[in-house]
């Protein structure tokens, strides 16, 4: 299951394979095995024509097959292999329901009235595998909890102004409702694909909130910790250049694909790798 729990990574093309790909082996193992539940997680509510009530449904037994493998029970080596790693480091087991539950939200949801709601769901989609995350990398402060939070909330409104095309598609609308009204631009703008300033100051007030969560994940990083959580730093240096490449462009996301590419992704990684332990 670890093979393929790398190969989950590798083939989902996400900065995380890149951040954790040089870790030690056995703290890369457990990252590949935290990913693919993650990943697959994630895919029940993005993939597949299903309907809703069977999108339930699967996230149901995917709750009660999580629930068995933490008394040794499941029937899927992938379960089994993440409660040996749940075990292993330690890691508190609310932040693996929380993401089911998040998963829930996203199908209950297609709109968030207010940042708040917002704020919310990010924190169960995103926050919660930053606190999965920080225990198998080590530290040794209280605060770290806090960088681990910012830095999803920071991550995952980074990719909700990064997918805002996408998500539209699907029928989705992650940017808050009285925020698209306090800028002048509606649903039906957003469906159509309306470029324009307005538009762009609502992006621009959404990138300032996401900004604010990368500086509040900095201020609650302690310097002694900085070392052993380089993967999660690399994380913050590949999604703050891509709020940095969407700023760039005008948040012209209905036109144009804005990404960190994969040479650029690897370069950052072994960049921060080097600085944490060549450096310290």
């Amino acid at each position: 299951m670890i093979d393929q729990s790398r190969q989950i990574a590798k083939e989902s093309k996400s900065s995380f394979y890149y951040a954790f790909s040089l870790l030690a082996k056995p703290k890369r193992d457990a990252m590949n095995t935290v990913y693919a539940f993650c990943r697959k997680t994630d895919d029940i509510v993005d993939e597949g024509d299903d309907n809703e009530e069977l999108k339930y449904e699967r996230l149901r037994k995917w709750r009660i097959e999580l629930e068995k493998a933490l008394y040794s029970t499941s029937d899927y080596q992938l379960f089994n292999k993440l409660a040996s790693i749940i075990k292993q480091f330690n890691i508190p087991i609310d932040p693996f329901f929380e993401l089911i539950a998040g998963m829930e939200m996203d199908l209950q949801h297609k709109r968030y009235l207010n940042f708040e709601d917002l704020v919310q769901y990010c924190y169960q989609v995103a926050s919660t595998v930053g606190l999965m995350c920080i225990e198998i990398f080590g530290y040794k402060n209280k605060s770290t909890k806090d960088y681990a939070v910012n830095l999803g909330l920071a991550m995952q409104m980074t990719n909700i102004l990064r997918d805002v095309k996408k998500d539209s598609e699907k029928g989705r609308i992650y940017l808050p409702q009285n925020d698209l009204a306090k800028f002048n631009y509606s649903e039906h703008d957003l469906f159509s694909k309306k470029y324009n300033d307005n538009f762009i100051s609502l992006m621009r007030h959404e990138a300032k909130r996401a900004e604010d969560f990368f500086d509040k994940a900095n201020q609650a990083l302690d310097f002694d910790d900085k070392p052993s959580l380089f993967p999660a730093r690399a994380m913050q240096h590949i999604y703050h250049r891509l709020l940095l490449k969407l700023e760039t462009d005008n948040f012209d996301v209905y036109n144009k694909r804005i990404r960190v590419g994969t040479f650029e992704k690897a370069a950052i990684s072994v960049g921060v790798w080097a600085k944490y332990n060549l450096v310290y």
